[in-house]
């Protein structure tokens, strides 16, 4: 009787068993190990800027700008995966990739860790991290394409656990990196956090040796990423194009298995379009080109080109001055690197529960409505940071720890009101056969307004004369960047007027 009442074997699996599975463990290890770096990375970055700070002597504006410099990479990333669609090494679109950008993740860190010379030198330090992130951002960009192509191909039931598995990878990350960095700059130098890093992506480049570019449990390989011609990119937007979303970065199509019995008879449209595929995959140049022409075609339309405009300029009119906030929390306020690393954490808490609150009563209201809430909220936050620096909160007994740890997990939590939003509208943006490019692109470019938001609060630093011993014209930044806040809600009218949280 218990044998008949027992369910069926696949609904027994055990969860990790079914993604093991579907998706090989190799595969996952991988896929765990890259979004857990990803987050991990605030453990080594809090060392970079107490090296700027107490071994370089820089001043906050000129470590603003150079932290800003290093992170540029992140704003190039649809180049990463053009190059890896059009260029295989080795008829490999994926891993070779995934190497080379683990080496460039590698190197930096150990050089930095290994040489005293390099690491105290402003130019180095900062050659070293371009390097770096460039690394870090092309990986980013071929595990993105891999975990898009794996939930595709293992079909409806894996839809969400992959990329659950891949957010949550990333937040214990971040919440791990941010709690233990501040116990390894107390107890450790600098040189041998940057050593003790660089085992990650050591662990990264021997995770890519056991895995292929198509995860195990499908038959057949992909082969990724073969743009869409010129004449189907301009049909994707009048409705005439296919409405099937093709998946990462352009249109696919699937190689035939080896097993003959299989195979089915090819029409003659296939067989165009396999020669059609062939011709491109011949010539790298033409490829590239009609990339290049297919991210044009799209981004001139009106209804990509106006909500992308609203969310660059309501970044770049931002001035970014967290590093002069870092360098007053530390050398005014005295509060030391295992607090800094336990506010971030917080910040990762309520970053999380910002995107719940988000997800729970917002997503159906005005898209509108929602980005005003963000910006208005945002604002709140500056004001309790100039609150903070004009010391108006010492009268009523209240703690510099409790003003950053609320001020920290209130910017955090707000702010996923903005970027919640960007996503979601950036994927209903997306035209068949594109977007995954198109989706880079977007995000870069939300990389790129945010890079030049740093770029210009390094300047407002410099032009208010902060310094590490003088922080008496900070309160006039902070309400500079309360302006920069406020100023995006005027040009709301980008954003189409309908759109909600959760539909087009």
């Amino acid at each position: 009787m218990a044998a008949a009442a027992a369910p069926p074997q696949h609904q027994q699996a055990w969860w990790p068993g079914r993604m093991g599975a579907a998706f090989g463990p190799s595969f996952l290890c991988l896929v765990c190990l890259i979004y857990f770096i990803q987050g991990f990375r605030s453990f080594v970055w809090t060392a970079v800027s107490y090296q700027m700070k107490d071994m370089m002597k820089l001043s906050p504006s000129t470590s603003q700008f150079l932290v800003s410099l290093a992170y540029f990479p992140w704003s190039i990333k649809p180049i990463y995966g053009i190059l890896s669609d059009c260029i295989p090494i080795k008829q490999r679109k994926r891993i070779p990739y995934l190497i080379i950008s683990s080496c460039l993740s590698l190197l930096p860190w150990l050089i930095l860790g290994l040489s005293q010379t390099l690491r105290t030198s402003a130019n180095m330090l900062t050659a070293l991290l371009i390097v770096q992130n460039l690394g870090s951002a092309m990986a980013d960009v071929v595990i993105d394409a891999m975990v898009a192509e794996a939930v595709r191909l293992a079909g409806p039931e894996f839809s969400g656990d992959l990329q659950s598995l891949s957010w949550s990878s990333m937040a214990v990350g971040g919440i791990l990196g941010n709690l233990l960095g501040g116990y390894a700059l107390s107890n450790l130098p600098i040189h041998a956090i940057y050593v003790v890093f660089s085992a990650l992506p050591f662990f990264q480049l021997v995770s890519c040796l056991f895995v292929e570019d198509a995860p195990k449990g499908f038959q057949s390989a992909i082969d990724e990423h073969n743009y869409v011609d010129n004449q189907s990119a301009v049909t994707a937007f009048s409705g005439k194009g296919s409405s099937e979303a093709l998946g990462y970065e352009g249109t696919r199509r699937r190689k035939g298995t080896r097993k003959i019995n299989k195979r089915r008879p090819l029409s003659k449209w296939t067989e165009a379009n396999e020669k059609h595929n062939a011709s491109v995959n011949s010539s790298p140049s033409l490829s590239l080109r009609s990339a290049f022409f297919s991210l044009c075609t799209a981004f001139k339309q009106p209804t990509i080109l106006r909500p992308m405009a609203w969310f660059f300029f309501s970044n770049v009119t931002i001035p970014n001055i967290s590093t002069v906030m870092f360098y007053y929390q530390t050398e005014e306020l005295h509060l030391e690197a295992s607090f800094i690393g336990t506010a971030r954490v917080i910040g990762w808490f309520s970053l999380i529960l910002g995107t719940y609150t988000y997800n729970r009563y917002f997503k159906r209201k005005k898209l509108r409505n929602i980005l005003v809430f963000a910006h208005v909220g945002l604002a709140i936050t500056i004001l309790l940071d100039i609150a903070l620096v004009s010391r108006l909160h010492v009268p009523y007994g209240i703690g510099d720890k409790y003003m950053v740890l609320w001020g920290s997990a209130l910017a955090d939590a707000i702010n996923q009101f903005k970027m919640m939003p960007f996503l979601i509208l950036s994927g209903q943006l997306c035209p068949p056969g594109i977007e995954g490019t198109l989706f880079a692109l977007f995000m870069s470019i939300n990389n790129l307004g945010s890079t030049l938001g740093s770029f210009l609060g390094a300047a407002l630093a410099s032009v208010l004369n902060i310094s590490t011993a003088q922080f008496d014209n900070l309160a006039l930044g902070l309400g500079v960047q309360l302006i920069g806040t406020l100023l995006p809600i005027g040009f709301l009218f980008l954003i189409p007027k309908e759109v909600t949280g959760l539909t087009s």
